[in-house]
């Protein structure tokens, strides 16, 4: 690939986000006397504001959810690793869910805002720990033993939200379920939102600044520590990092699917394998993905309000997850 086509890829990238960005300002509902109706065009300023805030909601965790599932691929040297897949998702979902729990048993304030990502992170680390330690045969990582572990890890962890939800109260009960299935927020905590910014920032300048200690991780343990790559450094931070994106992204806007599966995939397809350029091209992927999907179900109303955005990516995510076993992506990367 020559130095023109990364950057002509990533100036494409950018056309197609801007794009899916300009269709979710226009496309949302207002309403009549006859109820909800579609309304394409530019809205007006009290409107204005609301759609931009759910625009920087769904890129900020569209690009944190698919640099979380790029690290992770980059960690477990498996192409079908992510934050979903992998129970990260549910388990900083559970994470979340137990101390809000706790907090309203103990008749003291809910946790929020920032202070969500603690117990977020926590769970997302849990899961993940569990599910390196069961993906293991003969002492090291199993691509295929690892996504079973991870499926079964997020299962589990989706047993106890749903007793968490029973648990409490009904008025606590539904703001829970309904941030369950994903909930790209119109009136997000600024706070909580500015640090998933500032967090997305970081992991770019790190996937940007180690792309050759990236690119020679590919290589296997032994090559990479011959060129000198310290593998326990490396993997600490592509831990740390990873685990963070995906409890604030989880925090911010509930366990939504796939998104950081299919945004490294589709980043590799149109960037290639070079981590310099790849980084970024995956942050862009994800914010096409989310913010695409957010525009996509503006329109989709089942007489129950709009269709979740969680419930949305696990349908077009499964497919695209059962495609990417179908072609033998647990052996590789192409």
């Amino acid at each position: 690939m020559t130095r023109r086509q990364p950057a002509m890829a990533i100036s494409i990238l950018l056309l197609v986000a801007l794009a899916v960005v300009l269709a979710r300002l226009v496309i949302g509902r207002a309403w009549t006397s006859d109820g909800w109706r579609i309304e394409v065009g530019m809205p007006d300023e009290a409107v204005r504001g609301f759609r931009l805030a759910a625009i920087a909601v769904a890129a900020t965790v569209g690009a944190a959810l698919g640099l979380s599932g790029l690290y992770l691929q980059i960690l477990l040297r498996n192409p079908l690793a992510s934050p979903f897949v992998l129970g990260l998702s549910s388990g900083a979902a559970l994470g979340l869910a137990v101390a809000l729990a706790l907090a309203t048993s103990l008749g003291i304030a809910g946790v929020s805002g920032v202070g969500s990502v603690v117990p977020a992170f926590l769970g997302a680390m849990g899961a993940l720990a569990v599910v390196s330690l069961a993906g293991r045969r003969r002492g090291s990582l199993d691509p295929l033993t690892l996504v079973l572990a991870g499926v079964v890890v997020s299962s589990l962890c989706g047993a106890l939200l749903l007793l968490v939800h029973h648990l409490l109260p009904p008025g606590v009960r539904g703001d829970l379920i309904a941030w369950t299935m994903g909930r790209i927020d119109e009136q997000p905590d600024p706070w909580l939102l500015g640090l998933t910014a500032v967090g997305v920032v970081a992991g770019l300048a790190f996937g940007t600044a180690r792309s050759r200690t990236l690119d020679a991780a590919g290589l296997g343990d032994d090559e990479a520590t011959s060129i000198g790559v310290s593998w326990g450094v490396l993997r600490a931070m592509l831990l740390l990092v990873s685990g963070l994106l995906a409890a604030a992204a989880v925090a911010v806007a509930g366990p939504i699917g796939f998104v950081g599966l299919i945004a490294p995939h589709a980043a590799r397809i149109v960037v290639g394998v070079r981590h310099r350029t790849l980084v970024p091209a995956t942050a862009l992927c994800g914010v096409i993905l989310l913010v695409g999907a957010d525009a996509a179900r503006q329109p989709i109303d089942f007489s129950a309000g709009r269709l979740p955005i969680g419930v949305l990516t696990a349908i077009l995510g499964g497919p695209a997850f059962l495609w990417l076993l179908h072609r033998g992506r647990l052996e590789g990367w192409s």
